[in-house]
């Protein structure tokens, strides 16, 4: 009396096939988000261009202090944009992308998307020192938003849309897929999930097709060759990751202090602060015109020798200064691009002082710039991936792999220790969300399976057995449910209750598979996480715990009651 298996299923109760239907009009989708996140990207780059052209540019030209009247102009007016119109636009676009995931269920309203635009155009158009890329970030998750909501996405595919925005919108701002694709999954999402990577993928490459098409196939820098030309130098990599950290973790304290400090003054101060803000910007910008806007120009020509190493550590330290004040003020705009140029420059000014001291011969000062870029980054943002890919995707060169891995992983490891928040997560707890991070879910232990397992018995039954030998097996080892093993891989289960009804009928000497019903068991790992098997057994109330390389050897059996108590949950029995 054998009970068939049940047809398959999805974790949502659908049959696997209409699954398969709607991943693939998923990642059709993710593809058209791409193209609309794309189109927006080029846009909000012609629109920062142009605003630069008129404010910077022609202003500069005609006035000798147009230089500190547009991005003091700029900021106000971008400030006020979203302290009175567009109140969902403020902030770098992460956190706010990460909020929307984790509280909206992934809603992103359209006039967020037009406030960041707007504001963000304003703001670093006019010089301010601050970036595009996560506002770019947080359109392209807006832009994922609206298409789902005009394709009429559920709740959990609308949770999964958002983030495939993100990666189209970040990586079109980068000219890098695959960077953004990984910052998205380590910051974004805090994991690795792999029903939507596939779609990330996909949105990040079409949006940077179609911004190569509009923008040109150039890389957001021109990059000269890179190469080794020491094996010792991997030492001053090293000492750069360790310089990079260091500097990294005071730039985030240095980021939160101010803000505790600006939270402190009269609300009327919201208003003077962003005015205060670009005017630093512009006082600075009289001297190092350098340091405004986003500073991609600078870096390209950091990249090509420009500067020497001395000017190099002061357009460190301006641009510290001045992206502190704007950021923290509450002008709109992103922290990538500030950060990369910080980076940039420390990497080139330590790596013009190492070009005097260090005995063996070294690269070009353009390597310490590339490689400074990832290592600053690394150390703010704690994504490690991220910067090594980005880097690589910028110098098209795998030499460069090690020295950027080296001095990325120095860097997030010393800025970790120094600053245990993370960037992100320190603002966000400064805004009263509490948002997570992939550094926090890192720490937690998962407790898995075989934390929580019995050994498996000595003997287990097999399907030849009778029924009068089943039950003296479960009158020796005084058990009210055991195993059956059917020799190929299959595993089920009887109860002792069955058993003795079959005996009482005279059916003792008959075969147990066809006298006493069998309860079909899902096999499940040593390695397996333990909520997962969890979710197994309210279905069963007994599962095989087997090993990887075969199913016919038992490691082990698990209950409800073996979680609990693993969970710590002693007193409780499973109903």
């Amino acid at each position: 009396m054998q009970t068939a298996p049940a047809p398959a299923t999805d974790a949502a109760g659908g049959r696997s096939g209409w699954r398969g239907i709607e991943d693939q009009r998923f990642l059709l989708l993710a593809i058209l988000i791409g193209i609309f996140a794309g189109l927006l990207v080029v846009c909000f780059h012609i629109a920062i261009d142009f605003l630069g052209w008129i404010s910077i540019g022609a202003l500069t030209a005609r006035f000798r202090y147009g230089r500190l009247a547009a991005p003091t102009l700029g900021a106000l007016v971008s400030a006020l944009l979203v302290m009175k119109v567009f109140r969902a636009a403020q902030g770098s676009g992460v956190n706010q992308t990460k909020a929307a995931l984790y509280i909206s269920d992934g809603h992103v309203p359209l006039s967020t998307v037009i406030g960041k635009f707007i504001a963000c155009s304003i703001a670093i158009g006019s010089g301010n020192s601050l970036g595009p890329e996560d506002p770019s970030l947080q359109m392209g998750a807006g832009i994922a938003s609206l298409l789902g909501r005009v394709f009429g996405l559920k709740r959990d595919s609308m949770r999964l849309i958002a983030p495939v925005g993100a990666a189209a919108g970040i990586a079109a701002a980068f000219n890098t897929p695959i960077a953004g694709v990984l910052f998205v999954m380590e910051e974004v999402i805090a994991a690795w999930n792999a029903a939507v990577v596939g779609s990330i993928l996909l949105a990040a490459v079409s949006a940077v097709v179609v911004e190569r098409w509009f923008l040109g196939n150039e890389p957001l820098f021109r990059v000269p060759p890179f190469e080794l030309s020491h094996p010792s130098e991997l030492a001053v990599y090293a000492m750069l990751g360790i310089a990079g950290g260091l500097a990294s973790a005071l730039f985030i304290k240095l980021v939160k202090r101010l803000l505790q400090r600006l939270e402190h003054l009269p609300p009327w101060t919201r208003y003077v602060q962003p005015l205060a803000g670009g005017l630093i910007v512009g006082a600075v910008g009289l001297w190092l015109p350098q340091v405004m806007g986003a500073g991609y120009d600078s870096i390209d020509g950091a990249l090509h020798d420009q500067f020497a190493w001395r000017m190099l550590l002061l357009l460190t330290a301006a641009k510290v200064l001045v992206t502190l004040f704007c950021f923290t003020t509450g002008i709109p705009g992103g922290m990538f691009a500030p950060v990369l140029f910080i980076g940039a420059m420390l990497g080139g000014g330590l790596g013009g002082i190492a070009h005097l001291y260090w005995p063996a011969p070294m690269g070009p000062i353009s390597a310490y710039v590339l490689v400074g870029m990832g290592t600053f980054f690394a150390g703010v943002f704690r994504a490690p991936m991220t910067s090594i890919f980005m880097v690589f995707e910028m110098s098209a060169s795998y030499v460069i792999i090690l020295p950027v891995a080296i001095a990325s992983t120095l860097s997030y490891f010393f800025s970790r220790q120094l600053q245990t928040t993370p960037f992100f997560t320190m603002l966000a707890r400064q805004e009263g969300v509490n948002l997570p991070s992939a550094e926090e879910r890192r720490a937690v232990r998962v407790l898995r399976v075989e934390d929580s397992m019995r050994p498996a018995p000595e003997r287990v039954l097999d399907a030849s057995a009778t029924v009068a030998e089943a039950l003296v097996h479960l009158d020796s080892n005084r058990l009210s449910q055991a195993l059956v093993h059917d020799g190929a891989g299959g595993w089920s289960r009887i109860s002792r209750e069955d058993v003795v009804a079959a005996v009482g009928d005279g059916r003792a000497a008959l075969p147990l598979t066809d006298e006493v019903p069998l309860e079909y068991l899902p096999h499940i790992y040593p390695d397996l996480p333990a909520d997962a098997a969890l979710r197994l057994l309210t279905a069963h109330r007994l599962l095989p715990v087997v090993s990887r390389a075969s199913p016919d050897t038992l490691v082990g059996v698990l209950t409800v009651e073996d979680v609990f108590r693993a969970y710590g949950f002693s007193n409780l029995k499973a109903s």
